[in-house]
C-alpha cells in the first residue's frame, strides 16, 4: 500500500493499521532479544584458574633451589611423593622429612630441591632443631594377630610386636663388605625374576596370609600403604647401604621404628595391589635396587 492509498483509507482502517505495524515491530523486538539471549547461555562460562600453585612469574623461589644439581640433593618432578624419593635414595622417610623440616610430608611442590643425604652432623634433625611429625601412613589401622580384617575395611593391619620366630632353614649369605647377610623372606618359588627396568625385585608366590620374615636384622623406616604399586609395605634399615622392601602384604605386624631380628614375622602375604597373592621382595644398595637372588642363600 502506497501513501497516497493509505491517505484515502478511513480513520478507523488506518489506525488498525499503524496498530499493526507497532505490534510486528514488538515482536520482532523480542525475538531478536530471545535469539541474543540464547547465543550468550550456549557460550562456556570463562575458566579462572585458582589452583594457586607458584609459577615462575610469582618470583618465589622454591625451597632448596640453591642446592639444586649438588649430590645428597633431589629436585621434585611430576608424580613424585616423599615415600618413594626416601626409597629411591635408599633413606627413611621420617628421616628426609626431618632433614628438609617438612611439617607435612605430604606437601611437596615440583622444582622443589630436597636433601636427601645425612646432613654433615650425621643427626636426623635440620641445622635449626626442629624435629619432624611423624610420617603419615596412610590406610592402616590396629587389629589383634589372628582375628579376620572388618569387611569392607581397606588398607593395611598393624598388630602389636611379635616375638621373633625361626628363620628359614637356609644358612644367610654375607652381603660382602657391607657385613649384612640375608635370608629368604617367604619359602614360596620365585615367579618374577629381578629386571632393573620392569622389575626391581623379585615376586615369591604364597598363599593368603603365609609369614613375611625379615631378610636380616634392622628398623623399620616405613609400615603403610602409602606407596602406590606396592599396596601395604614395609621397608627395613639394615645399615647405611642397605634397605629391603616387603609389599603387597595382607597385615603388617610392625610398626614405624621398631627393631627387627632376622626371620622376625613382619607381614602376612597378601595381594594389595596386586593381581595375585605374592610377596614382592627388594634389596636396595644405596638406594639402587639390585637383583635380590644374589644376595640370597641358594635353595
Amino acid at each position: 500500500m502506497n501513501k497516497r492509498d493509505f491517505d484515502r483509507q478511513p480513520v478507523r482502517t488506518r489506525r488498525i493499521s499503524w496498530r499493526g505495524v507497532a505490534l510486528w515491530t514488538l515482536l520482532g523486538g523480542l525475538v531478536l532479544t530471545a535469539g541474543c539471549s540464547t547465543r550468550r547461555l550456549s557460550q562456556p562460562a570463562p575458566v579462572e584458574d585458582r589452583s594457586g600453585a607458584a609459577r615462575p612469574s610469582d618470583g618465589k623461589p622454591l625451597p632448596g633451589a640453591e642446592n639444586a644439581g649438588k649430590p645428597g640433593y633431589y629436585t621434585v618432578r611430576p608424580g613424585d611423593t616423599l615415600y618413594r624419593i626416601a626409597l629411591e635414595a635408599g633413606q627413611a622417610p621420617r628421616d628426609v622429612q626431618a632433614w628438609n623440616n617438612l611439617t607435612n610430608p605430604n606437601l611437596i611442590e615440583v622444582g622443589q630441591v630436597l636433601r636427601v643425604a645425612p646432613p654433615v652432623s650425621g643427626t636426623a634433625a635440620t641445622a635449626t632443631g626442629v624435629t619432624a611429625a611423624p610420617v603419615a601412613t596412610p590406610g592402616v589401622v590396629a587389629r589383634p594377630l589372628n582375628a579376620p580384617p572388618a569387611p569392607g575395611t581397606p588398607g593395611a593391619t598393624v598388630t602389636a610386636p611379635t616375638a621373633a620366630t625361626p628363620a628359614p632353614a637356609t644358612e644367610p649369605v654375607s652381603a660382602g663388605a657391607d657385613d649384612v647377610a640375608f635370608v629368604w623372606p617367604a619359602q614360596g618359588a620365585v615367579v618374577a625374576s629381578f629386571d632393573e627396568g620392569k622389575n626391581k625385585g623379585v615376586s615369591i608366590s604364597g598363599r593368603l596370609g603365609d609369614p613375611v620374615l625379615a631378610a636380616a636384622d634392622g628398623r623399620v623406616v616405613y609400615a603403610g600403604a602409602g606407596l602406590r604399586g606396592y599396596g601395604n609395605l614395609i621397608i627395613l634399615k639394615h645399615n647405611n647401604t642397605f634397605l629391603t622392601a616387603y609389599a603387597h602384604n595382607q597385615a603388617l605386624l610392625v610398626r614405624e621404628d621398631q627393631t627387627v631380628k632376622q626371620g622376625q614375622r613382619i607381614a602376612e602375604m597378601g595381594s594389595s595391589d596386586a593381581d595375585r597373592v605374592k610377596l614382592h621382595f627388594e634389596v636396595r644398595r644405596n638406594g639402587k635396587p639390585v637383583d635380590p637372588v644374589a644376595y640370597l642363600p641358594k635353595r
